[in-house]
């Protein structure tokens, strides 16, 4: 056991001795990990629920671990919602530590038919977990929560139901637009590169190739190879434009569009897309819907 996990285990436990007092307010007490679910919870719970997100924006899920702070907050909750499929793969050994305990854990990613997934060697699931970008999956995971929380919360399960109807109906709504704008990019232009591979469910949603600089995980490295092999792919397909990621150092990106002009070719950067995590807290990318439909402006814009 690493010593860092083994001190998190001993707060954990001493949290856990302390955790009888109820809240004052008598909500529920739920706690989420990445932004794009605690935007979620949010939008499904509103102010029936006391609400703690772990990650801020900007924070890759891949590699985030539990603070003394964490431990305190999921110890206390009454649900905790995670999306699963090793994404949090940091957290999960707390996760399995606290299993023993009084705790409603919530795998979102457990709601989805697997075998509609994409495959990845890279993760303990086998399975790519980026599948916020496929809206019909984000759509079962609001459906989840509102079952968890109608379940554990009654008295307000109505609430919950109304405000998962005017959530899923906002969706559809973005779903449609999307499709509208992502039709003005041609077909041989929607080709998709990013410092990650965190964009599969998005491309086959949208149909859109999609080659990501340093795999599914950002715990992986990109090296030489990897680097020159792209922007080889990027002259022969013409690529317009590659993306930074928001939680992805700029610097692989740089280096991928240096090589590229080092064969005597130009590709420009694009923007910076939100792929781990939303924008800063009360701005529109600090939504999942003001996200997403500002990732689709700025690749079909570049693109075109």
């Amino acid at each position: 056991m690493k010593k860092s996990i083994a001190i998190l285990y001993i707060i954990l436990l001493t949290f856990s001795c302390k955790n009888e007092q109820k809240k004052e307010n008598g909500k529920l007490n739920v706690v989420t990990t990445t932004t794009m679910i605690t935007d979620l919870v949010e939008n499904i719970g509103g102010d029936n629920i006391e609400l703690k997100g772990l990650m801020g924006s900007g924070v890759d899920p891949h590699l985030y671990k539990a603070s003394e702070g964490d431990v305190s907050k999921l110890v206390n909750a009454d649900v905790i919602f995670y999306n699963g499929l090793h994404l949090e793969g940091k957290l999960v050994e707390v996760f399995e530590k606290m299993g023993s305990q009084a705790k409603t854990q919530i795998a979102l990613a457990e709601a989805l038919d697997k075998s509609t997934l994409i495959g990845s060697e890279y993760f303990a699931s086998n399975y790519d977990p980026h599948v916020w970008f496929d809206m019909d999956y984000f759509k079962a995971f609001a459906k989840r929560v509102t079952e968890v929380l109608s379940e554990k919360d009654s008295k307000n399960a109505a609430s919950y139901k109304e405000n998962e109807k005017k959530y899923l109906a906002k969706l559809d709504a973005l779903q449609s637009k999307l499709s509208v704008t992502i039709e003005t990019l041609p077909k041989e232009n929607r080709i998709l590169v990013t410092a990650h591979d965190a964009f599969n469910y998005f491309g086959k949603a949208f149909d859109f190739e999609v080659v990501g600089l340093q795999g599914l995980s950002t715990a992986t490295e990109a090296g030489v190879q990897d680097v020159q092999k792209l922007a080889a792919f990027i002259i022969e397909k013409d690529v317009k434009a590659i993306f930074v990621e928001s939680s992805v150092p700029k610097r692989t990106i740089e280096a991928l569009q240096a090589a590229v002009k080092s064969k005597g070719h130009d590709v420009a950067i694009g923007g910076t897309l939100y792929s781990d995590a939303l924008g800063n807290a009360g701005t529109i990318e600090g939504t999942y819907i003001g996200m997403f439909e500002y990732n689709v402006n700025t690749i079909v814009n570049a693109l075109k």
